[in-house]
């Protein structure tokens, strides 16, 4: 199944499921309770939300090996954590906005993992079960602010910078390696595959619970593959997810 959280005509704000004639809206949440309702309603007449609103996203850095040797950077022993403010969340075509603070501004990409309940001290081979699927996310980083002020919270954390969707896959085996890229105007900047991962899904979610409560519709930000590069006012960026589907946002001055 694939899940949206939409902006319909028909009932505001509220999440549905994927069909070949469209989207069936949903009531509820997929975190609580839901259930399908008889309306299905086209593409065109909905836009598309981030999947989730989080209470806090966890992004994993240096998760892959040749994106930590294009920066000159050790393998970390164990996971590398920060977390990015639930206000940088933004959904598909979606402005990613250049802050007036930087001069460099950076695309991740990565794939995303959204907690389905809730989780804390999860065991490795017990962390499938918490996970309500897969989603799609662009780490936005001011890389001049990340090597001048020491620790990543600022250039990690302005408004736009966490783009994310378009759908929650709940149907993907964490254990495959799925494709990752990352087009800007059309060219090619990144590609890589989850297989080639350090921390692995199932390791990166326990790791996370052992330090805090994972809440559902929490998201934890995988990592990213080597290519990141510079983006700036009128880029269209594109992050791929393999199976899961194609995030695009623009990109604006603030």
């Amino acid at each position: 199944m694939k899940i949206v959280r939409v902006d319909s005509r028909v009932d505001d704000i509220t999440y549905g499921a994927v069909e070949p004639e469209g989207i069936r809206l949903h009531l509820g949440s997929p975190f609580v309770a839901w259930e399908p309702t008889e309306t299905v309603v086209a593409w065109d007449e909905v836009k598309l939300l981030a999947p989730v609103i989080p209470t806090k996203v966890i992004a994993v850095g240096r998760n892959y090996v040749d994106h930590a040797k294009e920066f000159d950077n050790k393998i970390p022993e164990e996971p590398l954590l920060f977390l990015k403010p639930p206000t940088s969340v933004i959904g598909p075509l979606q402005a990613i906005r250049i802050p007036k603070e930087s001069s460099n501004v950076h695309h991740e990409a990565e794939m995303a993992i959204v907690v389905g309940k809730v989780a804390r001290d999860v065991r490795i081979e017990d962390a499938g079960s918490y996970i309500l699927g897969l989603t799609a996310a662009n780490d936005v980083t001011a890389r001049d602010l990340q090597r001048s002020d020491g620790q990543w919270t600022r250039a990690k954390g302005f408004d736009t910078f966490c783009p994310l969707g378009p759908a929650i896959d709940t149907n993907l085996d964490p254990l495959e390696g799925l494709q990752v890229t990352c087009r800007v105007n059309g060219e090619l900047r990144q590609s890589g595959s989850t297989a080639d991962m350090v921390f692995g899904v199932s390791e990166l979610l326990s790791y996370a619970s052992s330090i805090m409560t994972l809440l559902p519709g929490d998201v934890i930000l995988t990592g990213t593959p080597a290519g990141v590069g510079p983006i700036t006012a009128g880029d269209k960026v594109e992050v791929e997810i393999e199976r899961i589907g194609v995030l695009m946002n623009t990109v604006v001055a603030r």
